[in-house]
């Protein structure tokens, strides 16, 4: 059971006021007699992510989806753009999102700390635990085989080691 519809309203608008803070909107407040799920849809701008093997995105679009078992029950979310990457699904696949930071979801984690988790999956992609979709399973391997690289040069005296 979940918490009392007055209480969770103002949790989820509390947290509203959070996300516009730090992602500099005006995300607007959730009316006391508003349906569930509640969806917020957030387009990340000037983020670069691949959509394919040789195209990067500067704009991706996401929904957040918060159910009435919220905060015990963690939200979900949901890709609506292309992207290539081992652990967010095409939008044809799902559109499914695996966020690191929700395996630990508790009572005290919020709605920034979601937002915040999908900025850090975009970033630091981890292609050793991609989801099983055909798509994903190629960014992992893209990825793998395209992870940076270090040569190193060590000169001592004024000469090459």
């Amino acid at each position: 059971m979940g918490l009392v519809r007055p209480v969770l309203i103002k949790r989820i608008n509390n947290e509203i006021l959070g996300l516009n803070t730090y992602l500099g909107l005006k995300i607007q407040a959730v009316p006391e007699k508003a349906g569930f799920p509640i969806e917020i849809s957030i387009a990340l701008k000037n983020a670069q992510a691949r959509i394919s093997k040789d195209e990067m995105g500067n704009e991706h679009v996401f929904t957040i989806i918060v159910s009435e078992e919220y905060p015990y029950e963690r939200p979900r979310a949901k890709w609506m753009t292309p992207i290539f990457h081992p652990n967010i699904m095409m939008p044809r696949d799902g559109g499914f999102v695996c966020v690191r930071t929700l395996e630990n979801w508790s009572f005290g984690s919020s709605l920034l700390s979601f937002v915040k988790g999908v900025e850090q999956l975009i970033s630091d992609p981890n292609p050793m635990n991609p989801y099983g979709t055909d798509s994903c399973m190629e960014a992992a391997r893209w990825y793998v085989e395209n992870k940076p690289r270090f040569e190193v040069r060590v000169r001592y005296g004024g000469r090459d080691a």
